[in-house]
Formats: C-alpha cells, structure tokens, sequence
C-alpha cells in the first residue's frame, strides 16, 4: 500500500483551501519539471495505478466521465480528475464516482505542499531557483497521493489547460489518451490561432500511447494534420473519430468536410433518436475498430454523442478489447455530467449550461433548437462572462437566440461586470431585461421565472450551489 515516504503535516480543510487560495494561478515560466520532481519526492504515487489523459478545448469534462464511468462499468476501481469545480473543491477527484472526503482531500494538499517545500529547499541550498508552484500543480500532486493512497486500478485525467506544459503531462503512468477537439480559449496561453492551440493539445500524443482523436480535431486540414503530424512522428497511430452524419456534429466540427484517410483506423456514431423534450433521451449507436454497440442512451443534449463516442472508442482502445455491451449500456444512461444541459427545475423550466466559448455555445445552441427553435417563445437568457474570455463573440451568438436577457456577474475575480454584460447585449440588439451585480440579486428579482442560464462554468457552479431551493 502506497503512503508518502515522509510523515504529512495535518491540515483541516479550511486550511487547504487557504493554502490553494494562496498559491500561484501561473508560474512565472511553464515547468513539467516542477510536478515531476513532486512526485518523485512523494516517492511516485502515479506509478501505483494506470491512466489515461483527456485534452480538448470542449468536451473534455463530459468525455473524462463519461470515460471513467465505462471503465467502472468493466468491473475496474476508478479514479476521476477534473477541473474546475462547480461548487467544491473536493468535486475534482473523485472515486468510483463519488467526491473524495474533505479529510482526504486536506491530506492530498498537506501531502504536495511538504513535498514543495522540501524540494525547493534543496533547490535554495544548490543554488538554484525554487520552482513557482501553481495552485494546479499542488492539486495534481495532491490527486496522485490521494489516489495511490486509495488503491485505484486506473486515472482518468483531464488536462486543465492545453496538453504541452499541462500539470497532468508529468504523470508518468499515461497508456492513452483522447482530444476532443480545438477552439480559440485561453489564447494569452496558448496562441491565437486554431493551428497553435492544436500543437499544445497535440502534445500529449507520444510514443506507445494509444490515441483517439476526436471529432473536434477534423476540420479545419490544417488543425488536423497538426495531430496527424504529432502522430507520425511519435510513431503512434491514432483512431480517427468522426460522426456518420456531419449534422451529428453539433457544432463541435468547425467548417470543412473531413478527410478520408483510409489507411487509419476510425470510429463512428449516429444519432438514432435526438432529444425533442427536456428529459427526453439522447440514443446514438457507436461503431469502432472492435465493434458496434447499438441503442445507447442517455438524458442528455445530442452534443453529448460526440463524448459518448469518443469515451467509448477511448476505453476499448485503453482495454485493448471489445466492451461488454450491456454494462455499456448501464453506466453510459447512469453517468453524470453536472452543469452540462442540466434541468434544475422542471416547471416553470430552469436549464443550466457550462458554456463558455463561442464553440461550446454553438453546440448548446444546436441543442436548443431541437427542443424550440422559434427564439421569441424560449424562456429568457440569464448569462454572465468572464472577462478574459471571447465576451462579443458568445454575446452575438447568445443575443438573437432568446427573446430577453437578464446580465448578472459571479463572485469569480474574472467575472466582466454586468453593466458591461449588459451593453454588449445591447449593441447585439438584445432586449435586456434587468442587470443584477449578482447572481442571488439576479434570482431573487426573477422569482418563479423560467429561464436559461450560460454563459461561464462560474455562472453554472452558484447556480449549482443553490440547486436545493429550485426543487
């Protein structure tokens, strides 16, 4: 059984979070080095258990669960890293499909913090600089003890942001790994173009990994022949997803048809019934090189069929064999994907999404219009951004698409505020209906009201938070 080789300071879980709050959000330069030498001093926690690495610019999350939940299904113990939390901290790791413990996660942080502190005193005394320790980079080591620890069988890690100099890069047990797809964010980061952000995600494909490229690295050519690049010269060959039907993309492919390639091997999925209610089922059939699995099903938008496919491609590709259909079928329906297309309340409806970028709203959007098509009878948009992101570009998506906007602003230090929200609206020609400085304001203002909310993953977490008093 794996512990730290050295004895872990006590800390509660207030303290923790303390700790996090406290630590780097960015390093003054990217390091893999640094999460390396932490679990190298935690004595290689990510050498007691398997993983797999998920990367993508949408997707992501629900691909990680949606991967985790399958490989539970075939009998394996599960561990899941995401990011960022809707409401917890403790949400980002969980096993076999439950949050790990407040005590545990504060052991975790304790755990990675010594091992810091150690490294970078023996840094100090050779004369070297101490390593900028990010708040991710903690949380990463953390997870890893915190996994060991627990005698997991197999991690599912998603990256936190590009794939190159990403925390989760440094674990050293990674056998496959997926990429959902590419899209302009975190462009201060990771370039200002599709093709530069491809060759961040790209570089988690490396020699003896299996890898799934998923449906949002098709098009444009010259994203996909970033990964195809990669590819060749890490002598891997990937398993090219695409969907049966262009239109059972739903807006995760940008413009373009895909390419054959024939002498690769792909997976498909098609849609066989699309959702024409809240609540209504999502049922796709998957065909990949070991198989086809018929009649999938889930409660969930059709733009989680891209997820599904690519999970299921990803754990055969992990397994290295066909997966039992009927246990397929189970934790694929039972798997959860919070903030994602999620009715908080039934009548008078409230539907809450975590999109964030003009891709991701596009794809919410193209789910929308299977439910209402028609703008002027949907229920009114309650939206709030953050600043860093493309605010104009998910404003003139989202303003034509509701007949009244409500513009509020979350707690998050990021978050544009309303007033600003509001004017961008205007200048799409929305109706805006109210501005709220917050999110309790903007909800104990519209009452009993139906309406939508996106806009930001910290708008879908508050509204989360408070999940309970829209029963």
């Amino acid at each position: 059984m794996y512990q730290p080789p050295f004895d872990v300071p006590r800390l509660s879980f207030e303290e923790s979070l303390s700790t996090l709050h406290g630590a780097l959000r960015f390093g003054i330069q990217p390091l893999l080095e640094t999460v390396v030498d932490l679990l190298a001093e935690l004595g290689g926690p990510d050498a007691r258990f398997r993983s797999l690495q998920i990367a993508g610019t949408n997707g992501k999350t629900s691909t990680a669960r949606y991967t985790a939940a399958i490989l539970r299904g075939e009998g394996l113990k599960v561990a899941l890293y995401t990011s960022p939390e809707l409401v917890s901290y403790t949400e980002r790791m969980e096993i076999d499909g439950a949050p790990v413990s407040e005590e545990a996660f504060a052991h975790g942080i304790a755990a990675a913090v010594e091992a810091a502190r150690r490294v970078n005193a023996r840094r100090r005394a050779a004369g070297e600089r101490p390593y900028d320790v990010t708040e991710f980079d903690t949380l990463t080591a953390a997870a890893c003890v915190i996994f060991a620890e627990a005698g997991v069988d197999v991690v599912v890690l998603e990256c936190g942001m590009g794939g190159r100099w990403d925390a989760t890069s440094a674990v050293g047990s990674v056998e496959s790994v997926a990429v959902t797809g590419v899209g302009l964010d975190h462009m201060r980061i990771l370039g200002d173009t599709l093709e530069a952000i491809a060759g961040e995600k790209a570089a988690i494909i490396r020699r003896g990994r299996g890898c799934v490229l998923g449906v949002g690295t098709a098009t444009p050519a010259s994203v996909e022949d970033v990964f195809l690049s990669r590819c060749a010269s890490e002598g891997v060959e990937p398993v090219l997803l695409r969907p049966a039907r262009p239109d059972d993309a739903a807006g995760e492919m940008h413009e373009g048809m895909p390419r054959a390639h024939e002498g690769l091997p792909h997976a498909s999925y098609v849609i066989t019934k699309h959702p024409r209610r809240l609540g209504f089922p999502l049922e796709l059939s998957v065909t990949t090189p070991r198989g086809r699995y018929e009649e999938l099903s889930c409660l969930k938008p059709s733009y989680q069929a891209a997820n599904v496919a690519c999970a299921v491609t990803l754990c055969e590709r992990f397994l290295d064999r066909a997966l039992d259909a009927d246990r397929l079928y189970q934790s694929v329906v039972a798997c959860p994907t919070p903030g994602r297309f999620s009715l908080l309340r039934p009548e008078p409806p409230v539907l809450v999404d975590a999109c964030h970028n003009p891709q991701s709203v596009r794809a919410f959007l193209a789910s929308l219009d299977e439910l209402e098509t028609t703008a002027s009878v949907r229920p009114a948009l309650l939206c709030a951004v953050l600043a860093d992101k493309d605010v104009d570009g998910i404003v003139a998506l989202l303003a034509p698409a509701f007949p009244r906007v409500y513009c509020t602003q979350t707690r998050s230090a990021r978050a544009l505020a309303a007033p600003e929200l509001a004017r961008r609206f205007e200048g799409a020609s929305a109706s805006v209906a109210g501005v709220f400085a917050s999110v309790d304001d903007a909800l104990a203002r519209m009452g009993r009201e139906a309406f939508v909310a996106c806009g930001s993953i910290t708008l879908a977490g508050e509204l989360f938070a408070r999940r309970n008093e829209f029963c």
